[in-house]
């Protein structure tokens, strides 16, 4: 029998692709503790397993997360306490040396928002709806929020999002840049899943794992720092045997055998 907190997010890997999905869908996937421990404890098992070569994440049933548990959130209230404690911190997503698609569902608010903008891609359903939810809540932004939304959408749009806790629907989401790419609801997950089978199966974990710790990096760097970096990035990729197979697949016309990532690259510093 599974545990309470493996049953909160089960997990399926099919073809160098680990699927998570938040499954309290009778709570619209609230976020609990139960649910923290096994995502992030899920996620960091999937840094270390060479096997798993992309993440996708998604929410059971109707929702993708409505944010924290309204029990809690009511505890908290009375007590004056924040309950949203986690044994891992909340942008543990940013930590993972490979690729993490949000297949955004539904409802997304609060810190269910949260974690989607720690994934490196989301998508989203033609009828998922966002929401910061804080201001109505008599809350600040969380968990990086206030870091993480500016540097996606743009300070007006971040403002906008945060002030107002408005509800944003998927086309404006991804007019703004919220989200990358919007698909009828019935073909989210097939084609989430199909675009990290083909980061899976056509692009070198080792480069994956570089070029997303460049990206958040760098967003905390200036321009010469960033430039310097990446040149002796380069150079050391060069010398790497990814290199040397991508050039022979792309000259023999056929798909690469990368290896996959060593163990030392599972987990990226901090931004």
């Amino acid at each position: 029998m599974p545990s309470d907190d493996e049953a909160t997010v089960l997990s399926r890997h099919d073809d160098g692709v680990l699927l998570l999905t938040l499954n309290r869908p009778e709570r619209g996937n609230a976020w609990n503790a139960a649910i923290s421990r096994a995502y992030f404890g899920l996620l960091e098992d999937a840094a270390r397993d060479p096997a798993v070569r992309a993440i996708v994440v998604t929410g059971a049933g109707k929702a993708f997360c409505t944010g924290g548990d309204g029990e809690k959130l009511a505890e908290a209230a009375r007590s004056g306490e924040s309950r949203l404690t986690a044994p891992l911190p909340y942008w543990t997503p940013l930590r993972i040396g490979k690729p993490i698609i949000a297949a955004v569902n539904g409802a997304c608010f609060g810190i269910g928002m949260q974690q989607a903008l720690c994934c490196d891609l989301r998508f989203a359903a033609d009828d998922a709806k966002f929401a910061t939810a804080y201001a109505r809540r008599g809350l600040v932004a969380e968990f990086g929020m206030s870091w993480l939304l500016p540097r996606l959408v743009g300070t007006g749009h971040a403002m906008d999002l945060l002030l107002s806790a408005r509800l944003v629907r998927a086309p404006e989401a991804l007019a703004m840049g919220l989200v990358n790419r919007v698909v009828p609801g019935d073909a989210l997950l097939d084609e989430a899943m199909a675009y990290a089978r083909s980061l899976a199966a056509q692009c070198s974990p080792r480069a994956m794992q570089a070029i997303k710790r460049q990206c958040w990096q760098d967003l905390m760097s200036d321009f010469s720092a960033s430039y310097a970096r990446s040149e002796a990035m380069l150079a050391e990729a060069s010398a790497q045997e990814d290199f040397r197979e991508g050039i022979r697949s792309w000259q023999e016309s056929r798909p690469p055998a990368f290896p996959p990532l060593a163990a030392e690259l599972a987990f990226i510093d901090a931004p």
